[in-house]
């Protein structure tokens, strides 16, 4: 599958990748729950209206909530505060992974990886399935992860599946012209025979976000993913990056994601 880069080699220096802590006064409660490294913003709202954030020992349950100087914010019981350092990793996931800061059923997760490697509270960005390899990122940045995870930013991804038969060209053709599925219609960006490699493996490429959305599309056309690995995500490539192992973005990489979404 041909991968088009729509990313130019000159990057613009915009700022450094770690951000000085920002004013909290005023702050949204859900904005300054995400920049304590816990979830996304978008997730940080949804802790708050469940009642888990309290504000000066009160439960605050109103995300657009104004913090101010003084206020003492816990979750689970604990003091939270803003990180004054911006994290930012990029993880080759191994199958029979959970991508999840924590597992009720003691699987091990992706943060298991990361090991004490890592003393900022970082969280992966996304997710992909426990069958799912490839490219994820890890970061305490709740602005960039909610940008990311955002389907309105377009953020390109690439994945390589291997199915358990030869594909037919009728049934890409059918793909690439969208597939009805729960959420509605399911609409790739690219979908083609991966180069010097059997008709069963073909690459894609998609910007939507849906709970198992590739496994679900080749379903519909009567093939089941035997493998599934993601190549490339928002710019950024696995190249000399083992399965199972991280590394921390280079400065010009965390401009580029900040620049480009």
């Amino acid at each position: 599958m041909k991968k088009k880069n729509n990313f130019s080699n000159k990057i613009p220096k915009l700022e450094s990748s770690e951000d000085s802590t920002p004013s909290i006064v005023g702050m949204r409660l859900n904005k300054y729950v995400a920049h304590c490294g816990i979830c996304s913003r978008r997730q940080a709202g949804e802790l708050v209206k469940k009642g888990e954030i309290v504000v000066n020992e009160v439960v605050e349950i109103n995300p657009a909530y104004q913090v101010q100087e003084g206020d003492v914010i816990k979750y689970k019981g604990k003091i939270i505060v803003t990180e004054t350092k911006k994290v930012y990793i990029l993880m080759n996931k191994p199958k029979d992974v959970i991508t999840t800061v924590k597992d009720d059923r003691g699987r091990k997760t992706v943060m298991d990886i990361v090991g004490t490697k890592v003393k900022e509270r970082i969280y992966p960005v996304g997710r992909l399935d426990r069958d799912t390899t490839g490219l994820l990122l890890l970061t305490n940045d709740g602005d960039l992860a909610t940008k990311l995870a955002h389907p309105k930013h377009v953020v390109k991804k690439v994945y390589q599946v291997i199915l358990d038969k030869p594909v037919k060209r009728e049934d890409l053709q059918k793909i690439r012209n969208g597939i009805e599925l729960e959420e509605g219609v399911a609409i790739v960006d690219g979908i083609d025979y991966v180069k010097n490699a059997g008709r069963n493996e073909i690459g894609i490429e998609l910007h939507l976000g849906w709970n198992r959305v590739i496994r679900r599309l080749f379903e519909h056309v009567g093939y089941k993913v035997i493998r599934l690995d993601r190549t490339y995500f928002a710019g950024l490539t696995k190249k000399d990056l083992p399965r199972g192992r991280f590394r921390f973005l280079a400065d010009r990489e965390v401009i580029m994601l900040k620049h480009f979404i």
